[in-house]
């Protein structure tokens, strides 16, 4: 593509972000012109901001992800024997989700930094491989979505990791939000 054709995209592209950002002044995301969601991230410039939750309430919130390495047989016998070269993997992994939890702020751009009140991280052998499910909670402004699915993220890496000696091949898969509670868009549970 010629230099001055990829201008003018970057140049269309910039001011339909800027188009966009304009109607979320009022920090709405349900909707703006045209129906579309309200990009509340991005400031009338086009440039990325935090979003301001000062005038919001603090109200209990709660988020549950979920996750799945996916690993074989011969792998998941390894870990439910604690007989992996690296030792007991699922302590491992649930401590660095809870710390993922922590940080999370400081690990995906834009998120406020909150103070947890709870962070759970559970792993159980299953049939495909080893689930993940993160429960973390706070008392805040702003919800902690984020940090539930950096929580089943981050544990299913540090898993992968303590297991690539034995399986190169797993993989981690289906990580999602799968409830939320707390906040004036209330309870979320994922279909």
């Amino acid at each position: 593509m010629p230099r001055s054709s990829r201008r003018k995209t970057k140049t269309a592209y910039l001011e339909r972000i800027k188009d966009e950002a304009v109607s979320t002044r009022s920090h709405k995301t349900k909707a703006s012109r045209g129906g579309k969601p309200a990009l509340t991230h991005i400031d009338t410039k086009g440039a990325a901001r935090m979003v301001d939750v000062g005038a919001k309430g603090v109200t209990i919130r709660r988020a549950v992800a979920r996750g799945l390495l996916r690993v074989s047989p011969a792998t998941r016998a390894l870990v439910r024997d604690g007989a992996t070269p690296k030792g007991d993997v699922l302590a491992a992994a649930r401590l660095a989700g809870i710390m993922a939890a922590k940080k999370t702020s400081e690990l995906i751009p834009l998120t406020h930094p909150l103070p947890l009140t709870h962070a759970a991280v559970e792993l159980t052998i299953e049939q495909d491989g080893i689930a993940i499910e993160a429960t973390v909670s706070t008392s805040a402004q702003t919800g902690v979505e984020m940090e539930a699915l950096t929580a089943v993220s981050i544990a299913g890496l540090t898993l992968y990791d303590m297991l690539k000696s034995v399986e190169r091949g797993a993989r981690l898969t289906d990580v999602r939000l799968v409830e939320k509670t707390g906040g004036k868009s209330g309870t979320y549970r994922a279909p």
